[in-house]
């Protein structure tokens, strides 16, 4: 699967904690992230990942036409809520209506990010292998 990862500032170090401690099953998979974020998870797990833009030069915009072509299969964007930067929310916003146009799976806090580690360890994310085919 085609995991991607996206972090405001404040929530930066937690992700790298859970991939840290998901690392065994992200091993697994294809990851995907902002250039940041992306480069801090993988400093701090040794974990392969594809970097992409920065943010605020295009990051958010390679992923969103990347789940709009079938190619992630779950986002994990741990979100501030206390964030006031509209334009970051904005971004944020657009990461989410594109996983609901496109049937991908989202986890926006720690919490719902949990959930989806464990039911893809289970092959509860399975369906995405077939949602692939039956969009070629």
């Amino acid at each position: 699967m085609n995991i991607a990862f996206l972090a405001h500032d404040k929530k930066k170090e937690l992700m790298v904690q859970f991939c840290t401690a998901y690392k065994s099953v992200l091993s697994k998979h294809n990851l995907f992230a902002t250039a940041t974020t992306g480069r801090l998870i993988a400093e701090g797990t040794g974990l392969p990942i594809t970097l992409l833009l920065s943010h605020k030069q295009g990051g958010h915009q390679q992923i969103n036409a990347r789940i709009a072509y079938n190619e992630i299969d779950l986002v994990l964007l741990f979100t501030d809520p206390n964030n006031t930067d509209p334009w970051d929310d904005g971004q944020m916003l657009e990461t989410v209506r594109h996983c609901d146009r496109n049937n991908v799976p989202i986890a926006t806090n720690l919490a719902s990010a949990e959930l989806f580690i464990m039911g893809l360890q289970r092959g509860d994310l399975d369906w995405r292998e077939v949602y692939h085919k039956s969009r070629i």
